[in-house]
């Protein structure tokens, strides 16, 4: 049974296992599948890209993109067997928007920058009304900071976007003053808008010079973790609880750490 597969290049033979997986006499696992029970393990896959890239492990990568591309291939039999598209549509489909959207190099050969290529995508995009809106292509489940340096970019896109980095300074501190304002006031609800908005302007000061929001924050998050896990090892071999410690020798380790750690 194997050998039928033996000698398929790798993507053929990809489609090709999937849908014995989802043949009658497949897989039970396999064909019990739905588009919405695939959810969970689409997103973990994408996360699971994400931490190799992060941890800069190029072997990993390459594994969690196979498993990647397994839920892309499963979803696309879902579809064959509904009679919609299948795995070859789907590339079709994608081959033409990126000739469509990168007439730079397909049609009248141009240098453009990076930024100049994502500004022309997104006009394209809104011209060729592929979207309704310049922000309807963003998902509204996505995390909060990758959707806020979405939206900020496709808004960038056709030209709404400050001229200088330096000018989102002002709106971070004039968005901080209305925290604060509303922080004195006890108003949570408010503080909780102004807070967004605060959030907001930071993020697309970090899109403006070129970092990623969500990554910058989950570095941090990971140094923090770092360095959080050396003060309990110290107070472990101190044999101290944390009720025991003062705020004051907690600092003191936590300076410490920045070297260790």
């Amino acid at each position: 049974m194997r050998e039928a597969y033996e000698n398929l290049p790798p993507l053929e033979r990809l489609k090709a296992i999937m849908a014995r997986l989802r043949a009658p006499d497949g897989c039970q696992w396999d064909r019990a599948q739905t588009y919405k029970s695939l959810l969970p393990y689409l997103i973990e896959e994408v996360y699971e890209v994400v931490e190799a890239i992060e941890d800069n492990d190029k072997e990993r990568l390459r594994e969690e993109l196979g498993d990647l591309l397994i839920q892309i291939f499963f979803h696309s039999q879902i579809a064959d067997e509904e009679g919609l598209f299948d795995i070859d549509k789907v590339a079709d489909g994608i081959n033409e928007k990126l000739i469509r959207r990168h007439p730079h190099v397909f049609l009248e050969k141009k240098d453009l920058a990076p930024d100049q290529v994502r500004d022309q995508w997104e006009k394209i995009k809104v011209e060729s009304h592929e979207k309704d809106s310049v922000l309807s292509g963003v998902p509204k489940t996505m995390p909060a900071l990758n959707l806020a340096f979405r939206v900020g970019e496709k808004a960038a896109g056709v030209g709404f976007d400050w001229k200088d980095a330096r000018d989102i300074f002002d709106k971070i501190k004039e968005e901080q003053a209305e925290f604060e304002h509303e922080f004195n006031r006890l108003d949570k609800e408010k503080m909780s808008d102004e807070l967004g908005d605060l959030i907001f302007a930071m993020v697309n000061l970090a899109r403006k010079v070129g970092i990623d929001p969500e990554a910058a924050l989950r570095s941090t998050v990971r140094r923090f973790i770092n360095r959080f896990g050396y003060i309990e090892e110290r107070l472990k071999k101190a044999q101290k609880q944390f009720s025991e410690t003062s705020l004051d020798e907690m600092e003191v380790l936590w300076q410490e750490s920045k070297n260790k750690v």
